[in-house]
C-alpha cells in the first residue's frame, strides 16, 4: 500500500475527471520541488499547485487554504472566478501534508468503480468491523516525527516556488488565502528572503475571514507549545477529533452526498463518528453532512468547517436535506470531496500543529520575541510596496479583526486607504461561506471588481 500511496502522491500531474456541465473549465494539477526541512524523506518536499482556467492567462490569484483543507477547497470558487474572469488563472495550493492521504478509494468512489459502502468501509468501517480487511493504514505519530518542523518556514518557503513559478513570463500575481491561509498569505507577504519581502512582485492580497492579528504569542507560550508539540503529536486535532479522522468524516460525508445523497446515512450508524454531529432521526448521507456542518446544528468546536447549508427535511424516513440556504450542500461536497478531481480532496487529514503554533506569531509582520523563538521571519510588514492593493472579506470566524488587521498591516507601509477593498459580513456569513455561497456572494461580488483593477492584458 505504501508504494502504491506515494505513486499516487508524488505524481506530477493530474487530469481534471470530465466535468457534467458541457463547456469544460480547463484545470490541471502537478507537483513541483518545496524547500528542503531536515528530516523529511525528499519525496514529501514537494508542494502542489491545482491550476484552475487558461495556461495563457496574464493574471495568477494564488489561493491558500486553511486549517486542515486542501487544494481541492477552492476548485468550485476558482471555476466560478476564471468563468467571470477569463483574464486571470487560480492556482490553489496543496500543502506537503497531504501528501500522506491514500486517495486511492475515494477516486474509485467518484470514478463509480466503488460503491459509498466500500469506500466508507476502507476509511472507517475497518474501525468496528473486523471482517473488513481491505482497508487504507494509519500512520503512527512516530513514523512522521519530522512533520514537527513543518512550521511557516518550510510553508512560506514551499509557496515562495509556487509564487515564483506563477511570475514566470511577467505574469501579474495575487497571493491570497481563507482562515489560516490568510495569515500565511501575511507570514509570505511580509517575510525577509534576503532583504526583501515577500511581498516584492505582487500586485494585491486577499484575506477571506483569516489575517494576522497584531499581537503576537509570548515568548514563553512560545515555548510551551513547542515543548508540548515535541512530547506529543505532529497534527493538530481538528475541532477536538484527533487526526486523521476529522479529515476522514468530512472526505467521505462530502463525497457521499455526491454519489449516493439519498440512500440512508452510513455515518448516522458508525460509532465512531462523534454523538453531536449525529441527528435525532434518521437521515440520508445528504441529512447526515448537512447536520454535522450546517451553522445551525454543527457543534461550536467545528465553527471552522460551517457554512449556511439549509435544514432537514421536516417529514421522511430517513429524512433529507433541504438546501434554502447561502450555500448549496452539493456545492459544499464538491469543496470538500474534491469532485471532479484524481487525487484530491478539499481537506487535510494530517495539518502539522508546528504551523498553526508559528501562525501565532506572525503579527502583522512586526518582529517579535516569539518569532526569535520558533524561527519566524515574517519581519518586513513596514516594507510592503506602496502600490499594493489589497481585499479583506470577514465572515463569522475571523470577524471584524480580520479588517483591522489588514488596516493595519496597510498603515505600517503608508499603502494609501484607497488601495483597501474590506467588506465585513460576519454577521450573514458563515466561515466557508465566502468560498462556497451561490449563486448570489458577496465575497465574490467584490473580489472581481478587485481583480479587474489589478489585470494585465
Amino acid at each position: 500500500m505504501q508504494k502504491r500511496l506515494a505513486l499516487l502522491a508524488v505524481a506530477t500531474a493530474f487530469a481534471a475527471l470530465p466535468a457534467a456541465a458541457p463547456a469544460r473549465t480547463p484545470a490541471r494539477f502537478e507537483r513541483i520541488a518545496g524547500v528542503r526541512s531536515a528530516g523529511t524523506p525528499a519525496r514529501y518536499d514537494r508542494v502542489g499547485i491545482l491550476e484552475v482556467g487558461r495556461r495563457s492567462a496574464p493574471n495568477i490569484l494564488v489561493l491558500n487554504p486553511g486549517t486542515s483543507a486542501g487544494a481541492a477547497y477552492f476548485y468550485p470558487l476558482a471555476k466560478t472566478i476564471v468563468a467571470r474572469a477569463p483574464r486571470w488563472q487560480v492556482w490553489s495550493v496543496e500543502r506537503r501534508e497531504n501528501l500522506l492521504e491514500d486517495q486511492s478509494m475515494i477516486d474509485r468512489g467518484k470514478a463509480g468503480t466503488a460503491t459509498s459502502q466500500q469506500v466508507f468501509d476502507y476509511y472507517l468501517g475497518f474501525l468496528t468491523d473486523p471482517s473488513v480487511s481491505d482497508h487504507f493504514r494509519l500512520i503512527p505519530d512516530a513514523e512522521v516525527a519530522y512533520a514537527k518542523r513543518w512550521g511557516m518556514a518550510v510553508e512560506v518557503g514551499d509557496l515562495r516556488r509556487v509564487v515564483r513559478r506563477a511570475m514566470h513570463r511577467g505574469r501579474r500575481v495575487v497571493v491570497g488565502g481563507h482562515s489560516l491561509g490568510g495569515t500565511i498569505t501575511t507570514a509570505y507577504a511580509t517575510w525577509d528572503f534576503h532583504g526583501r519581502t515577500g511581498a516584492d512582485g505582487l500586485a494585491g492580497l486577499v484575506f477571506i475571514d483569516g489575517a494576522s492579528g497584531a499581537t503576537p504569542a509570548t515568548p514563553a507560550a512560545a515555548r510551551q507549545s513547542l515543548a508540548s508539540l515535541a512530547a506529543g503529536s505532529p497534527w493538530l486535532a481538528f475541532g477536538g477529533i484527533a487526526a486523521p479522522f476529522a479529515g476522514l468524516f468530512n472526505a467521505t460525508g462530502a463525497l457521499g452526498v455526491m454519489t449516493d445523497p439519498n440512500a440512508p446515512s452510513l455515518g448516522q450508524r458508525f460509532a465512531g463518528l462523534p454523538a453531536p454531529l449525529k441527528p435525532p432521526v434518521p437521515v440520508t448521507n445528504a441529512g447526515q453532512y448537512g447536520y454535522a456542518l450546517d451553522t445551525a446544528t454543527s457543534p461550536p468546536s467545528l465553527a471552522a468547517a460551517q457554512a449556511h447549508l439549509g435544514r432537514l427535511a421536516a417529514t421522511g424516513s430517513p429524512r433529507g436535506w433541504v438546501g434554502d440556504e447561502l450555500t448549496p450542500l452539493r456545492r459544499f461536497a464538491r469543496m470538500f470531496s474534491g469532485w471532479g478531481l484524481r487525487g484530491l480532496d478539499g481537506t487535510a487529514w494530517y495539518h502539522p500543529l508546528r504551523l498553526t503554533i508559528d501562525a501565532r506569531a506572525v503579527a502583522d509582520g512586526n518582529a517579535n520575541p516569539a518569532q526569535r523563538v520558533l524561527g519566524v521571519r515574517a519581519t518586513r510588514g513596514h516594507r510592503l510596496p506602496r502600490s499594493l492593493r489589497m481585499y479583506a472579506f470577514a465572515a463569522a470566524l475571523g470577524g471584524p479583526g480580520v479588517l483591522d488587521a489588514t488596516r493595519a498591516l496597510a498603515r505600517q507601509s503608508q499603502i494609501p486607504r484607497s488601495r483597501l477593498t474590506l467588506v465585513d459580513r460576519h454577521t450573514t456569513y458563515a466561515h466557508n461561506d465566502p468560498n462556497s455561497a451561490a449563486p448570489r456572494n458577496a465575497f465574490v461580488a467584490r473580489l472581481l471588481p478587485f481583480l479587474a483593477r489589478i489585470a494585465r492584458g
